[in-house]
């Protein structure tokens, strides 16, 4: 069936300017960093993709080695564009990202010119796209100057492959000195993307102070803490979650029986202000409005749904913010 976007897809969705721009990002976006590659369901993730922007969620997040097979996420993203969303192009807010390891030899890592530049074309050509709206730096590289890697930035903003720049994983200090080059090339700094939730507070150690004296918005991945702000490691670690070993960034012996108290806790909060954890953690990363969007992902339609109805309760009382602190401290 050829697909047409609801009509009433913007109705309940929250947007938050981005920084100091002009730009504009939903509250929610949605990440395919995981089951969306060439090893999963198309048909499941294109149902993702279709539901979410019917929820209003006009972001999605890529990066050149999502997958698996690193590229994958990209391709199967392109085919939706193609036969979907095409049309709905100009209401898309589409990102990508370089900086991890894509191809053999010297060139396919990091961050020199040479790589930037070469991966962006290639993700291009994976999505079928003459530009992306954001993209990233993924990471910093200790091996390359930073004038080189802003600079290549600027260069691919100016030869109109992307209308706006980012970085994920710099440092508060590695944050200051990229934006300071970026400002004076005249490609400002947009947006950065760090980890960040409730059991991961380290950009409240400086860098969300760097974002804000350049005017630069902040995107959080990893709001529910790769699910552990979930109710299901409520009752311990179930064996097919990312701790019971689907994933490598998340092992068992991590979650302690501590961790585990204090989920418990959360949970019994979340459930007194009538959401689920997630829903709380998704809400606990907007507060204050100095994120500018929490980054999801998801294996499955509902769990996109229930993160959305977070917006339905952003609001936290000085009581509710004290008892977070105490549970976490």
């Amino acid at each position: 069936m050829v697909y047409q976007a609801s009509a009433t897809r913007y109705a309940e969705m929250k947007y938050n300017r981005t920084g100091k721009s002009g730009l504009k990002l939903p509250a929610i976006s949605l990440g395919l960093w995981h089951n969306f590659g060439g090893l999963d369901t198309h048909e499941n993730g294109r149902a993702m993709l279709l539901r979410s922007f019917d929820l209003g969620i006009t972001h999605f997040d890529l990066a050149n080695n999502y997958g698996p097979p690193p590229g994958s996420a990209e391709e199967m993203f392109g085919k939706v564009l193609k036969n979907d969303l095409g049309a709905y192009r100009d209401e898309l807010i589409i990102s990508t990202k370089a900086g991890y390891h894509m191809w053999e030899g010297p060139y396919g890592d990091w961050g020199s010119k040479k790589y930037l530049i070469s991966s962006l074309d290639q993700s291009l050509k994976r999505m079928g796209l003459e530009y992306v709206d954001i993209f990233y730096s993924h990471r910093p590289d200790p091996n390359t100057p930073f004038e080189e890697t802003m600079g290549a930035l600027d260069q691919i903003v100016r030869q109109g492959k992307a209308l706006y720049v980012g970085l994920s994983n710099y440092t508060a200090e590695q944050t200051q000195q990229a934006a300071s080059i970026l400002k004076q090339l005249g490609t400002p700094l947009l947006i950065h993307q760090p980890s960040y939730s409730m059991l991961n507070r380290w950009i409240e150690n400086g860098l969300q102070d760097v974002l804000d004296e350049f005017g630069v918005g902040s995107i959080a991945f990893t709001p529910l803490a790769q699910g552990l702000l979930t109710n299901k490691y409520v009752s311990g670690v179930p064996n097919d979650s990312r701790a019971g070993g689907k994933s490598v960034f998340l092992n068992a012996k991590d979650i302690t029986e501590e961790k585990l108290a204090k989920i418990n806790q959360l949970n019994e909060l979340a459930g007194s202000r009538g959401q689920s954890l997630a829903q709380m953690a998704i809400a606990w990363v907007l507060r204050g409005e100095r994120v500018t969007s929490a980054l999801i992902g998801a294996s499955r339609v509902s769990q996109i749904e229930d993160n959305v109805a977070a917006l339905k309760n952003l609001e936290f009382s000085a009581e509710e913010l004290a008892k977070i602190e105490e549970i976490l401290k």
